[in-house]
């Protein structure tokens, strides 16, 4: 494995989701699968309503197809595909209902709670499976330390902790034009460096296709977006990057490399807690970024902040974890 594969792959998985952008985005939009807008939402992203949305169906199409043409065989491809799409499903289901039933909630939390622990179940007994062959506990490592616990079989609600965790927050993140994509391109690209350095190539690989995947989905998604990914999309990616934290054994890492996720559910339940204790609100709205908008900021710029904000924080995690550090 070598840069240049890498750099293949992610070119691979760039073309292949642009290329599906003229064919999905016309179709979304001829079976009126339009974005519909919360009525507590900033004022003038009323005009987003109508917007394609389901468009992570072109993220998925493009990583599952450049995986199965260049990555390497391995079982935590598979995993990572599973993963990732059984996600994705069950984001799919879910802005399935919202468009067909015309109404803001999908899935009750209860359903989607479900689906996410089946989900998870598969996941950790195929991880059982494969470690046991290489003989590696159910650790977690601690960042920064040579310390680990072995969790056991209690490391399935630990891995239910972390995919729901990691879902709900990059889903919470995607509620401006290109803000989820762009913070998950950063965030993907630091940890396939990451995985690369522990010889986890086939995970570096993923990562790569999931970074072309989202650079291309970004054409078309970035301001004025021209389709939303849904939580077809932002759930199949917050899967993804879960996953990729448990098979490089940095599951507690994860909070630093993808902080800005973590701050923007942090900011609902902050808010939330606040409001229902307090009664009163810590924040103008929340997630985080409709605070920033809500205080004068334009779209633009809350989305170039936040992107820089990700490189800040995911590529400082990933000098303070470098091996040669």
């Amino acid at each position: 494995m070598d840069i240049q594969a890498l750099a293949l792959t992610a070119a691979a998985a760039f073309v292949i989701s642009v290329l599906l952008g003229p064919v999905i985005i016309p179709g979304l939009r001829k079976l009126k699968l339009g974005q519909r807008i919360r009525e507590e939402a900033p004022v003038h992203h009323q005009t987003k309503a109508g917007t394609p949305t389901m468009g992570g169906i072109m993220i998925l199409l493009a990583v599952l197809l450049t995986t199965l043409r260049f990555a390497i065989s391995s079982p935590e491809m598979v995993i990572l595909l599973i993963a990732t799409l059984g996600f994705g499903l069950i984001g799919f289901a879910d802005d399935f209902i919202k468009v067909v039933k015309r109404r803001n909630l999908g899935l009750t939390a209860r359903q989607k709670l479900l689906l996410q622990t089946l989900v998870t179940v598969v996941v950790f007994f195929l991880l059982r499976w494969r470690w046991s062959q290489e003989g590696q506990p159910f650790a977690v490592s601690v960042p920064f330390t040579s310390w680990s616990l072995d969790l056991g079989m209690v490391y399935i609600l630990f891995l239910l902790l972390v995919l729901v965790a990691s879902t709900n927050a990059v889903n919470l993140t995607d509620g401006l034009d290109g803000l989820a994509t762009g913070t998950s391109v950063v965030v993907f690209t630091a940890y396939g460096i990451y995985a690369f350095w522990h010889t986890a190539y086939d995970v570096s690989l993923f990562c790569a296709a999931m970074v072309g995947a989202l650079l291309g989905f970004l054409v078309f998604n970035r301001h004025p977006a021209k389709v939303m990914m849904g939580d077809t999309g932002s759930l199949a990616i917050g899967g993804a990057l879960a996953l990729v934290a448990v098979l490089t054994h940095s599951e507690l890492g994860l909070i630093l490399f993808g902080l800005v996720f973590v701050i923007e559910a942090l900011s609902v339940i902050i808010q939330v807690f606040s409001f229902q204790v307090f009664g009163r609100r810590v924040f103008r709205m929340s997630p985080l970024h409709h605070h920033f908008e809500m205080s004068g900021w334009s779209e633009w710029e809350v989305v170039l902040a936040f992107w820089l904000f990700a490189f800040l924080t995911s590529f400082g995690t990933l000098f303070l974890l470098s091996p040669h550090m």
